[in-house]
């Protein structure tokens, strides 16, 4: 899901051939602040440097002011910089209360729906969206419902479309889901698993920045975004949370991280349970 990484990186701290001076390094801040409306904090300087080295590397520049220069007139690279300065932490089902709320409460309101909307808006590599997707097929039956799934990395959308895991994410599968949706890699694919066919055509994957323009998404009877906002400051919250409200039916829900609150931010939403919160 979209947000800044809080872990090292792999790479290690900066080269000393390149090092990243603080002038540079308060330009990225404000590029990515520009950019996605996430705030790095200074602390985060050794993980800028070791993830954005490897691509004065491969453009043989010599220094961070010459990519600063590349990603400011290049679209293509501009992404490549936003993909690896996300990260994506995610997992099936993660925080399980949430799905328990979906699966017993949060729909209830909307059965007699023609059509079902959910929006996943910082999908990462899928797991959420695939999640809620076992969730609607068993609720749902033969009515219509469909998911979008957005993320501000190009990167991560590749692999939520792919649908393919490593076996070991099956681990906190519901058996049933695993036995009905997910299909066990052979030959080439041993150690692996994939998405049925059947639940990958329900849901659109598709980029876009919550920070940026977007296209005509239509109205959702439930967005889930979490653990994004934290990432944001009060101004960018208001203003996403705001956007959020118009593209909820009225009762809908919007769902986000256990650490994250509405509060203060909107009177377009009532509290229903923490991090669960309805559109009045």
């Amino acid at each position: 899901m979209e947000s800044f990484s809080t872990s090292a990186v792999a790479e290690g701290p900066c080269s000393p051939v390149t090092p990243l001076a603080d002038r540079e390094f308060a330009r990225f801040r404000a590029l990515i602040f520009r950019l996605a409306g996430i705030h790095i904090s200074e602390a985060k300087k050794a993980l800028v440097c070791g993830r954005l080295g490897r691509r004065l590397r491969h453009h043989k520049l010599s220094n961070y002011a010459e990519y600063l220069e590349l990603v400011e007139r290049d679209l293509a690279e501009r992404q490549v910089m936003v993909d690896l300065l996300t990260t994506n932490e995610t997992y099936f089902f993660r925080e399980p209360r949430h799905f328990e709320l979906l699966r017993d409460e949060l729909l209830a309101p909307f059965q007699q729906e023609r059509e079902l909307r959910i929006w996943s808006a910082a999908a990462s590599t899928g797991e959420e969206p695939y999640s809620l997707a076992m969730i609607l097929a068993e609720l749902r039956g033969q009515r219509e419902w469909q998911l979008l799934g957005t993320d501000i990395s190009t990167r991560v959308l590749e692999t939520a479309r792919a649908g393919i895991y490593p076996i070991t994410a099956t681990e906190r599968i519901p058996k049933p889901y695993l036995l009905r949706y997910c299909l066990k890699g052979v030959r080439s694919q041993v150690g692996s698993f994939a998405i049925t066919t059947e639940l990958k055509k329900r849901i659109t994957f598709q980029q876009l920045n919550l920070n940026g323009e977007w296209p005509d998404l239509g109205q959702f009877h439930l967005i889930f975004l979490r653990n994004v906002m934290i990432y944001f400051n009060r101004d960018t919250k208001l203003r996403l949370v705001e956007r959020l409200a118009q593209r909820l039916h009225p009762g809908g829900h919007l769902v986000v991280g256990h650490s994250e609150t509405l509060s203060g931010l909107s009177d377009r939403f009532q509290l229903v349970v923490p991090s669960v919160y309805q559109r009045k």
